[in-house]
């Protein structure tokens, strides 16, 4: 009797230990080849995981009713081509605050030939343009002197259809020239964070190559030298790069996914002058790659001299997102622009 129940309890136990293992390599399945395969196959759901357009936050914005966040700022929505619609909001530099009271959008429209530089402000994935270091950006170089358009776009927030590389490129082309054609000869800077490095300096090849304009300006803070690179040392991807699919799995369906954002040939096309801005304590996108890039642009560039880089230490604490809340950013830019050769 005693020797059979021993035995029933081996083959609990033994049962219990094949379940564990069992569950493990599941686990490990799942997370380390089933992952990668979907990627492989349905690359569009790798579009979703770089995108984060479904991630909206804060919850529950009326972003026709931006002055909850900003004051002096105005909502309107452009049209880039059939059936894509898209929102941006236009916050007034805050020296012109006090005439703004009571003003119409026409108004706000003629502001823009006023000789205070002008900003299109390109967010990185995930959020809104109600974002709070979005926010915090807008109000920084608003009170810095600074007209600023932070816009999003397809697929984001309020604005209509889906998210693409192309269909960046042609929203913001889109916004660009409609405030070209409203500024005179006031200084327009793209200014692209994390994803939106890629969209600022494609839009801005796009200009000078189709249309023959050449940007002001071109701030890229926390930028990578491809999508392809970033996504190969962001913290998501930590856990497969030593995966034996990962470049094919992973890396290579970047591509299949029509995503490459190509910071590093994009910047040897461009003759805007660059300023590259990067955190040493970048968690997501290693300050390497702002480095590299710098070295590719600066290499690439007739004029050394308007290709400039700047970190910030580990210090601070500014992260991935957190250049915006440097006191001194707004000086940073007018000291940039004037240094422009």
């Amino acid at each position: 009797m005693g020797h059979a129940a021993s035995s029933d309890g081996f083959d609990g136990e033994l049962l219990n230990y094949i379940s564990i293992v069992m569950a493990v390599l599941l686990y490990v399945f799942i997370i380390y080849v089933s992952v990668p395969l979907t990627i492989r196959l349905f690359p569009s759901l790798l579009q979703k995981f770089v995108y984060l357009n479904f991630v909206v936050y804060p919850f529950g914005v009326d972003y026709k009713n931006p002055e909850v966040f900003l004051k002096n700022t105005k909502n309107f929505y452009l049209t880039s081509e059939p059936g894509i619609t898209f929102g941006i909001w236009y916050t007034l530099a805050e020296n012109r605050w006090k005439e703004a009271e009571g003003k119409d959008f026409s108004w706000y429209e003629e502001a823009l030939t006023d000789d205070n530089p002008i900003i299109i402000y390109l967010h990185g994935n995930g959020g809104t343009r109600a974002t709070s270091h979005r926010v915090r950006f807008i109000k920084t170089m608003s009170g810095g002197g600074f007209h600023v358009f932070a816009v999003d776009y397809r697929g984001y927030a309020d604005s209509t259809g889906n998210p693409s590389e192309k269909g960046f490129t042609r929203d913001i082309l889109c916004l660009y020239n409609w405030v070209k054609a409203r500024s005179g000869n006031s200084t327009i800077i793209l200014w692209g964070h994390s994803l939106g490095t890629g969209i600022a300096t494609n839009t801005a090849r796009r200009l000078k190559e189709q249309e023959g304009i050449i940007v002001d300006a071109i701030i890229l803070e926390a930028a990578y030298t491809t999508i392809r690179d970033a996504a190969a040392t962001i913290p998501l991807s930590k856990i497969y790069r030593k995966f034996p699919g990962f470049e094919c799995l992973i890396l290579d369906s970047m591509a299949r996914g029509d995503m490459y954002f190509l910071n590093d040939k994009n910047v040897k096309a461009l003759s805007s002058p660059i300023l590259i801005l990067h955190s040493e304590d970048d968690y997501m996108i290693p300050v390497q790659h702002g480095r590299k890039l710098f070295e590719i642009t600066h290499s690439a560039s007739e004029k050394k001299d308007n290709i400039k880089f700047l970190s910030f230490p580990s210090s601070m604490g500014l992260g991935h997102d957190h250049i915006s809340s440097h006191p001194e950013l707004a000086s940073i830019l007018r000291d940039f622009l004037q240094s422009i050769t």
